[in-house]
């Protein structure tokens, strides 16, 4: 199974770096067949230099461009769309997510669950330098959205998750703009009847530079998101749901077929 790791960056000359190194080194220490996709959405400090920097020595590392209208959901769709891994993980360019927790959602995907829901809110879970209202903000979407779907998963906001292509092609069309793709991925996968299934992740502050997430600014685009997969559990009558009896099928990697043992025509 070929994992895709999907990071989308704007102005982030100070991490994508870093960051790129540390998921590809760890990939390659796993030997986890993967690309990682960078989707510039219209830096305008040193960010591509950076990634290019990589892609000369990594044919696995690509350099995708959002040419607008620019916006993390607009960002991520695009590295969705040119993505070839049989998973796709989406990763921020901050560095805030580990590497190994990206580890960790490969083997979820590839033998237990279609979707990979990391918490930072469970027991094994790390947190570092979260800042206090953003955590109280969080804590509160979060309760609202459990509530309102009747769920035990408590971290739906994160960005950091992982999914089989063939839930993301299920939980298309994508709408969100902005960071509210976040919730309507795994809200989606949810309401469409995927499995998934939840581990304790790590996640630290930002090493340079500031966050792009204006709460004030997404609060009505979240709620947006949110009531509208909510409307589509409620209403559809489950018309957007996997069809009955097509389950979950543990990835085997394709077995070669020799000259000898190929079927004639």
């Amino acid at each position: 199974m070929k994992l895709s790791a999907v990071i989308p960056a704007r102005d982030e000359a100070g991490n994508i770096g870093s960051t790129i190194d540390r998921v590809s080194e760890r990939l390659r220490r796993e030997r986890i067949p993967y690309e990682i996709v960078v989707v510039d959405d219209g830096s305008r400090d040193s960010t591509v230099g950076e990634v290019m920097a990589r892609v000369a020595v990594d044919k696995r590392i690509r350099l995708v461009s959002n040419p607008g209208p620019h916006g993390f959901g607009y960002a991520v769709r695009r590295g969705l769309d040119v993505s070839e891994g049989d998973a796709v993980a989406i990763v921020m360019a901050d560095g805030s997510d580990s590497p190994e927790d990206l580890v960790s959602y490969y083997y979820v995907v590839r033998d237990r669950a279609e979707c990979a829901f990391g918490s930072r809110f469970i027991r094994g879970a790390r947190v570092e330098n979260y800042p206090t209202l953003k955590l109280v903000l969080n804590r509160l979407a979060n309760l609202f959205i459990r509530v309102l779907f009747g769920l035990r998963y408590n971290d739906v906001t994160n960005a950091f998750k992982a999914y089989r292509a063939s839930v993301i092609a299920g939980c298309r069309p994508l709408v969100s703009a902005h960071f509210n793709l976040t919730v309507e991925l795994p809200l989606k996968a949810i309401v469409r009847g995927y499995s998934y299934e939840v581990v304790p992740i790590s996640w630290q502050q930002r090493a340079s530079g500031a966050s792009r997430l204006g709460l004030k600014e997404m609060g009505s685009r979240y709620l947006f998101i949110v009531l509208y997969v909510w409307l589509e559990k409620l209403l559809t009558r489950g018309d957007y749901r996997r069809p009955t009896g097509e389950g979950f099928i543990p990835w085997r990697d394709p077995i070669p077929v020799s000259r000898d043992e190929a079927p004639s025509n």
